[in-house]
């Protein structure tokens, strides 16, 4: 293990890797500073540029600009009342509310420093939890997987969408598209017709920067400037007062750490979902519950710490079990496979060094965020000041170039437009696409894991319940079904009580 960390403290002081940091580091925070823009899509765009580095400076870039884009969507939230990202969501009204009060200068310190330190203890918590699961992992066999990654999916369409009967068909959709192609067992082609495009199946990356990117793209298009009155940023200390602020919600802090990184390791939730628990739970042991919403600091505490953690909590079952924790998860799993890192037991492995490296750069990126927040709300003035008009021209672009430079194929321009288009009528009418991404990811891996466990069982299926954690991840998969139906029935017999 110390020539891990060795070899991999050598690969970051590389003076291309420290750059490659640092520009990552300016575009998220460029990025979560625009109203609209999601860490995700900045993720997806990133994509063609992380094909063509080393692993190392490859997963630092991405690690580094979504914990700072995750941070800078706080910005436009207590200035301008627009989240940056969907993980700033919960406690933009609060945030707002003390920025016209003349507290903008607080309320940003404060979200630095929980984001900080939400990302610290959610990195604290990969270092320590992946190796242990690990351990329970190696254990793991064909049946084992299949019901993981049926679980993943089952999480992503029942508890982390609003409308489970939505999120099913988004995760259906996803599995369609991921059979396009060869057939792994028996190698004949499906839904092909007769396009040698297609007979790879529909490429990762440019679905990925259709769906995210191009679909936001066209969201921005439909929406007219933004008009809101801006709370000014007073001039004073930041790092003090946030500090004092933290220490008198230590116990929301730990709370808001642990929730996110529960949270995050739950596959197909995110930092979203994450802040938003924190936030209701934060309100149900408040002492001044009546606050929240109207300007309370101790939400922004909660959910800020929440969001951040969740960051790294994704992270365990991605590294782990190859089961993306969220959108962005699912991209680096798309990555490592590019690079020839296939997520599971075996990275802890046979490539130490990187994994150490991924360690050590949660770390850097949210001490980072210190400096390099308070750089950014010194600026965000003049960042939210983009038109539009400029900045959605930039990001097409990158979005065609984009899907082009992985395979220099014409037809992937094609394929992020289709999926561009199914994204946005998708998410205009209420269907989430993040478990369209999830099915794409897990589809593979839930279809050859059960050929493979069918193939041994000569097509019996009593092991996919007798075997132990088998059992337990199906019964778990199972509840999550059924969770639904349950919420249905109380739902009606509520209704009839009235």
């Amino acid at each position: 293990m110390d020539g891990a960390l060795w070899n991999s403290l050598v690969q970051l002081s590389h003076p291309f890797t420290i750059l490659v940091i640092i520009l990552a580091s300016l575009y998220g925070l460029f990025i979560g500073s625009i109203p609209g823009l999601t860490a995700t899509m900045a993720t997806a765009l990133l994509v063609p540029f992380a094909f063509w580095l080393d692993p190392v400076p490859a997963l630092a870039s991405i690690v580094t600009m979504q914990a700072m884009a995750i941070f800078a969507g706080d910005i436009p939230a207590a200035i301008v009342r627009m989240p940056g990202t969907p993980a700033t969501a919960a406690y933009t009204e609060d945030s707002y509310t003390l920025g016209l009060q003349g507290k903008v200068r607080l309320v940003l310190g404060v979200d630095v420093v929980s984001s900080s330190f939400g990302g610290i203890m959610g990195a604290i918590a990969l270092i320590l939890g992946a190796p242990l699961l690990m351990k329970f992992a190696m254990q793991f066999t064909s049946y084992e997987y299949f019901w993981l990654a049926l679980l993943g999916l089952s999480t992503a369409a029942f508890i982390t969408t609003v409308s489970p009967l939505k999120g099913l068909i988004s995760v259906l959709l996803g599995l369609f598209l991921s059979t396009i192609g060869i057939e792994i067992t028996l190698g004949f082609s499906r839904y092909t017709f007769g396009s040698q495009n297609l007979l790879g199946g529909i490429s990762f990356i440019p679905a990925m920067i259709g769906l995210f990117g191009l679909a936001e793209v066209f969201r921005n298009v439909r929406k007219k400037e933004l008009q809101a009155p801006l709370a000014k940023i007073e001039k004073g200390k930041m790092l003090g007062p946030a500090l004092k602020v933290i220490w008198k919600y230590k116990i929301n802090t730990v709370r808001g750490g642990i929730i996110g990184i529960l949270v995050g390791a739950l596959p197909g939730a995110g930092a979203d979902i994450a802040a938003w628990l924190a936030y209701g739970i934060a309100k149900k042991f408040s002492k001044h519950p009546e606050k929240f919403g109207k300007g309370a600091i101790e939400p922004i505490v909660d959910a800020g710490v929440a969001n951040n953690s969740a960051l790294a909590g994704a992270w365990i079952p991605a590294l782990v079990f190859g089961i993306p924790g969220d959108s962005v998860t699912a991209i680096v799993i798309g990555i490592l496979m590019l690079k020839g890192l296939r997520p599971g037991p075996v990275i802890f492995h046979q490539y130490t060094d990187v994994l150490v490296s991924i360690y050590t750069v949660f770390i850097l990126a949210n001490l980072l965020m210190i400096p390099f927040g308070f750089l950014a709300i010194r600026v965000s003035s003049h960042a939210m000041r983009v038109s539009k008009n400029v900045l959605i021209p930039i990001i097409l672009l990158m979005c065609i170039v984009g899907s082009y430079a992985i395979n220099n194929n014409p037809f992937d321009i094609g394929v992020m437009l289709v999926m561009g288009i199914v994204g946005f009528i998708l998410e205009e009418n209420g269907f989430p696409v993040g478990p369209i991404v999830l099915g794409l990811i897990l589809g593979p891996i839930l279809e050859q894991n059960l050929m493979i466990s069918l193939i041994k069982s000569q097509g019996g299926v009593a092991q996919f319940f007798t075997r132990p954690v088998s059992a337990v991840l199906g019964a778990g998969t199972i509840v999550v079904w059924l969770l639904p139906v349950v919420s249905f029935i109380r739902r009606k017999l509520s209704v009839k009580s009235d």
